[in-house]
């Protein structure tokens, strides 16, 4: 379990799902300039920040080469690391070939599982979220062979300007992928990171599960002592996760 403890005056962030480069690398533009102008706010009072997957809509590590554009992201991460803030990354369904560039060049722990986190007394379940729980099949029968090594082999053996173009575009036009086939609210019982979430709780207790790849914030509380929380999206709502010690709040950014 990773301890993280939070000076006073100090917060933990999280975010998820930006999906940097969706639906193409001009119109996910402004969206990449809103998410580096609040890290560069949140700086001022970062413990630490968690990244909860599918930051890039397609992210691929070729052993010298790793996809064009991000550089104002891949750099404003760089500044907060090399400044001491801690950030880590939980791999999402998008970006599930990260290889070590992360932790290379940006020296941030990379995670492919699930976590646990323990934010000064308080305990946390955190991942991107998919596959996960009863539901979410289709994805769990692609993950299969988008995580096989033949075919992570094989993929890699294609030019890297041919593989991160089909990559970019499968990724775009493929809602299965993309995990976002119906982003409305299933009901508490219908929802399968709520089952899950509520299966752990039958062996071990958390104050949170906090989750990204519905794309929907949610706050559900789950037996009176556990909290599920799903961060959202920087797509349509902008929302995030601020724990401030005691407390984890989904806040939004303003409208601009």
């Amino acid at each position: 379990m990773k301890k993280i403890s939070i000076p006073e005056g100090k917060k933990v962030y999280f975010a998820s799902d930006n999906h940097l480069g969706a639906p193409n690398m001009k119109q996910s533009l402004p969206r990449e300039k809103k998410f580096v102008a609040w890290l560069d706010e949140i700086k001022e009072d970062a413990a630490a920040i968690l990244l909860l997957g599918d930051l890039f809509d397609f992210w691929m590590e070729y052993k010298m080469v790793i996809p064009k554009g991000f550089t104002r992201t891949l750099g404003k991460l760089a500044e907060l690391s090399d400044a001491g803030i801690p950030i880590y990354y939980f791999v999402g369904n998008h970006d599930l070939w990260m290889n070590g560039y992360f932790e290379e060049e940006l020296n941030i722990p990379v995670y492919h599982t699930t976590q646990q986190f323990k934010l000064n007394d308080t305990s946390f379940f955190i991942g991107h979220g998919d596959g996960l729980g009863p539901g979410d099949k289709g994805f769990k029968r692609m993950k299969k062979v988008f995580t096989n090594p033949l075919a992570k082999w094989l993929f890699k053996w294609l030019h890297p300007d041919i593989g991160v173009r089909l990559g970019q575009y499968l990724s775009v036009k493929n809602k299965l992928i993309s995990g976002d086939e119906d982003v409305k609210f299933l009901g508490e019982e219908n929802e399968w990171l709520v089952q899950y979430a509520k299966r752990k709780l039958e062996s071990q207790h958390y104050d949170y599960f906090v989750f990204g790849h519905r794309h929907l914030p949610l706050e559900i509380d789950l037996n009176g002592k556990s909290t599920y929380v799903n961060l959202g999206d920087w797509i349509s709502y902008y929302t995030y996760g601020v724990f401030d010690g005691t407390k984890l709040n989904l806040e939004k950014l303003p409208k601009q």
